[in-house]
């Protein structure tokens, strides 16, 4: 099969390497999935090139934990009628030296979820990690109906994910963002409130925007450069449910003031989350897509060969919407 691999860590440029790999083989319990396109997430740009300081484990790395494909082979213990079934990808390179940035991939057969035939193969690729990450910190601790969260960042990949579900799911929406492009974007998806921060004093506008009740949950990208705002637009009892912190990387809580309020601080990282978190996840992300208002932005897409110029766009960071690779 044609694929891109790596064998050590760095620049995309230098040491992604493209070719030929023997077709990969589904074990007990897995499925193979013959790839159509795959999603280039930042956190497997930070692991090629070493920046999250996660071992590689293994000699050879194919990229990439999502994508979407159709299931061609399923080995012992799968039901035969899973093959032909479209599916979306999640996780596939966790632990795993082999991921979406190929022909095929071979995984367990839960990694493999059904995509609904409305939705196209590069759309299924951009679910895995940001959706199932937006939602976990959505709705995580349970319904948000008639609740007002903030999602910060609601321009990126998960933020909107997350606005699309928090409206899903019956709550009002207030994000952040930091241009009029993104502005734009973040009420695409569906946001109630958009709010510059750049050119306006957030808390005291989400404040102003309820009333001075402040919000019951944050969706958060930057946990420690958003504290000094986040620790103060928080009702009695809030969550702030963070899946980043790249502006602060340690930082420094204010504790006295977040336990004086009860404020409870989630960490979510999709790969090691609870499988009943995962299954709840994939449930409500199967009913969001059935209701065929989902949205996906693509911000560009790139044959597998040109995987790298993928990789360097992620790394940019001023993208609006997904990478795709196309593989199919």
């Amino acid at each position: 099969m044609k694929a891109v691999w790596y064998e050590r860590v760095g620049p995309a440029a230098e040491v992604l390497q493209r070719g030929e790999l023997p077709d990969p083989e589904p074990g007990p319990g897995e499925v193979r999935v013959r790839l159509v396109a795959s999603g280039v997430n930042p956190s497997d740009a930070k692991t090629r090139a070493g920046v999250s300081k996660r071992p590689t484990m293994f000699p050879r790395i194919v990229p990439q934990s999502d994508g979407a494909g159709v299931i061609d082979r399923v080995g012992p213990g799968v039901a035969k009628s899973r093959i032909g079934e479209r599916v979306w990808l999640y996780n596939a390179q966790w632990e795993r030296p082999f991921g979406t940035a190929a022909e095929w991939v071979a995984l367990p057969a839960e990694l493999a979820v059904p995509l609904p035939d409305g939705v196209d193969f590069a759309a299924g690729a951009c679910l895995g990690i940001p959706a199932m990450t937006a939602h976990r910190c959505l709705l995580g601790g349970g319904s948000v109906a008639g609740k007002t969260v903030l999602v910060t960042g609601g321009a990126g990949v998960v933020g909107s994910a997350a606005i699309q579900l928090a409206k899903w799911a019956g709550a009002t929406v207030i994000t952040t963002v930091s241009s009029e492009q993104k502005a734009a974007h973040a009420r695409d998806a569906g946001a109630d409130h958009v709010i510059d921060y750049k050119r306006e004093a957030t808390a005291e506008r989400i404040l102003a925007l309820t009333a001075n009740r402040g919000v019951e949950r944050i969706v958060e990208v930057d946990l420690g450069a958003n504290l000094p705002i986040t620790a103060k637009v928080l009702k009695p009892n809030g969550v702030i449910s963070a899946y980043a912190s790249m502006g602060v990387r340690e930082p420094v809580l204010p504790v006295y003031p977040l336990m004086a309020r009860n404020i409870a601080i989630e960490m979510v990282l999709v790969y090691t989350m609870p499988d009943e978190a995962k299954r709840r996840a994939i449930a409500d992300i199967t009913a969001w897509l059935g209701t065929g208002k989902p949205s996906f932005t693509i911000a560009a897409r790139f044959p597998l060969e040109r995987l790298a110029e993928a990789h360097d766009l992620v790394e940019r960071g001023d993208k609006i919407g997904q990478a795709i690779v196309d593989i199919g």
